[in-house]
């Protein structure tokens, strides 16, 4: 018997409870003892032995799995199950909440998955590497499947290549790690309506970037990296990360790593309904290998940043807060710095 890879994407509220991603686990360790969560609404299941043991096929399986979530806590889940990692990311990235999508592992059912979708659903395919396949007429994963991989290394280098090539014939040695995700930080804001103006995620993008750098401060703490999310109207997303040249917790650097992540993204017109930033591996800032070194005209950043901390500290977090956050056009509404969600 193969391997059978679920993947979860769980409905959270807008402020979820602090401890909600461990009661999580503990409930799908119910079902397989190889549970890994990759942030507070994702999770990831090997259900291979679990099988046997449940006397259940891959779906019904599934099944079982998000009817004890939404009974257990009231989430309902989008579930995406196939023979590795990758192709269960993808297939529950385009599942609506409460439903769920099953891939056979009999190779003409992942052909028949895998082929038509855009080659930029592949992991590590970015907007730089989709626009380079664009130009040899390489729009979809059935495109890049069929041309030879020393054409795909001399195209995008020997790693790349190849890398690409596994992920376009839908496999994936990626394997569950049931050990706990490194500490981590998520703000997220949802959109009141389907936003298209790309001006107004770049504020949303800001406004998370300063907060997480507030919270990294006060927490004593830096990142290594960060992750952004992004959901549109039909429901699917788009979750790209970025490791950090330095462990930090600045404002302005985790902004500029956030706006590099978004850009690689090549959304122009989407309708995003939501925008979510996550700081990675976070770890105590006095352990740091190195004070990061700014150019010198990041120093009136810092030390506006320093003024901010203060104020906030005294009279909350709303009081100080980027100038570009109150900008309001006709396209845009101005930003309220307490309108956002945010899940730890």
């Amino acid at each position: 018997m193969g391997s059978h890879i679920l993947h979860l994407r769980f409905d959270l509220p807008a402020e979820p409870d602090a401890e909600l991603a461990e009661r999580l686990r503990r409930l799908l360790e119910g079902i397989t003892p190889r549970v890994q969560m990759i942030e507070p609404d994702m999770a990831v299941l090997d259900l291979t032995g679990a099988l046997i043991y449940w006397q259940r096929d891959a779906r019904a399986l599934t099944e079982v799995v998000q009817l004890r979530v939404l009974a257990h806590f009231g989430l309902p889940s989008s579930a995406g199950c196939a023979s590795n990692r990758m192709l269960a990311a993808m297939a529950c990235a385009l599942t609506p909440p409460g439903r769920r999508t099953v891939i056979d592992d009999r190779p003409e059912a992942i052909g028949a998955f895998l082929r038509p979708r855009p080659v930029r659903e592949l992991p590590g395919v970015g907007a730089k590497t989709a626009a380079t396949l664009a130009e040899y007429g390489l729009h979809t994963v059935g495109d890049v499947a069929d041309v030879p991989q020393g054409t795909l290394q001399r195209l995008l280098g020997a790693r790349a290549g190849r890398a690409l090539r596994e992920h376009a014939h839908g496999r994936d040695t990626t394997i569950v790690d049931p050990a706990p995700a490194p500490a981590s930080l998520s703000a997220e804001h949802r959109f009141t309506r389907d936003e298209l103006d790309p001006a107004a995620h770049r504020r949303v993008l800001l406004a998370l970037a300063d907060d997480l750098g507030a919270r990294l401060r006060t927490s004593n703490q830096i990142a290594t990296g960060v992750t952004l999310t992004v959901r549109y109207a039909d429901l699917t997303a788009t979750r790209r990360s970025k490791t950090l040249p330095e462990a930090t917790q600045h404002t302005v650097l985790l902004a500029r790593a956030a706006y590099a992540v978004y850009d690689s993204l090549g959304l122009q017109r989407a309708r995003v309904r939501s925008i979510a930033l996550r700081a990675d591996a976070l770890r105590p800032d006095d352990r740091a290998t190195r004070q990061l070194t700014l150019d010198a005209g990041d120093d009136k950043f810092l030390a506006i940043e320093a003024v901010a901390d203060q104020a906030r500290a005294r009279y909350g977090h709303q009081v100080l807060y980027p100038a570009a956050l109150a900008i309001s056009s006709s396209s845009a509404r101005q930003w309220d710095p307490g309108d956002r969600s945010i899940v730890q």
